[in-house]
């Protein structure tokens, strides 16, 4: 009877650990996690990364050259972000353009304070032509008035980038 009672429980354990995680537990695993990187300390969103390796935005061009995209790890500092709910943040390129950073599956968010802040971003790179109404969403997102949104008509080639994890100095 024991033996019995004990296979159940072990057995219970295994299907409990296997079930899909609810929303909170979800929110758990996406929270920040403090990571210590060799010359940046920070925390963590998304994938947990840290700054070896990193280079500077102003290698960009290079990494990049004539290239449609490239997966390389960035650091630069932002400056803006989403205030809707941190969803993008722009880091400025060493030709002084802006490169918008979104966030992997759109899988995590960033805080909205963190404007100025040293950032390494690891994913992909890569050029496209962005709609005008991305461009048009975008600026709602920025907070712009209705006037400069409604001043967006045409597409625009850019350079952006899609995270997979974004470490925050302190």
């Amino acid at each position: 009877m024991k033996r019995t009672l004990l296979a159940l429980t072990a057995a219970l354990a295994v299907l409990a650990s296997c079930q899909p995680q609810s929303a909170a537990d979800n929110a758990t695993a996406q929270a920040p996690t403090e990571t210590a990187a060799a010359p940046i300390e920070g925390k963590t969103y998304g994938d947990a990364i840290t700054a070896e390796g990193a280079q500077p935005l102003s290698a960009l061009p290079t990494v990049l050259g004539s290239q449609d995209s490239a997966q390389v790890k960035l650091v630069g500092e932002v400056k803006e972000v989403c205030q809707a709910k941190g969803c993008w943040m722009k880091l400025e390129t060493a030709d002084g353009k802006e490169m918008r950073v979104r966030f992997k599956d759109y899988a995590f968010f960033v805080p909205k304070d963190i404007k100025g802040k040293t950032v390494v971003v690891d994913g992909w790179v890569h050029r496209e032509e962005v709609p005008v109404e991305d461009l048009q969403h975008y600026a709602k997102d920025a907070g712009k008035s209705e006037k400069e949104v409604a001043a967006i008509t045409k597409p625009e080639q850019q350079v952006n980038f899609e995270a997979s994890g974004v470490l925050i100095q302190n």
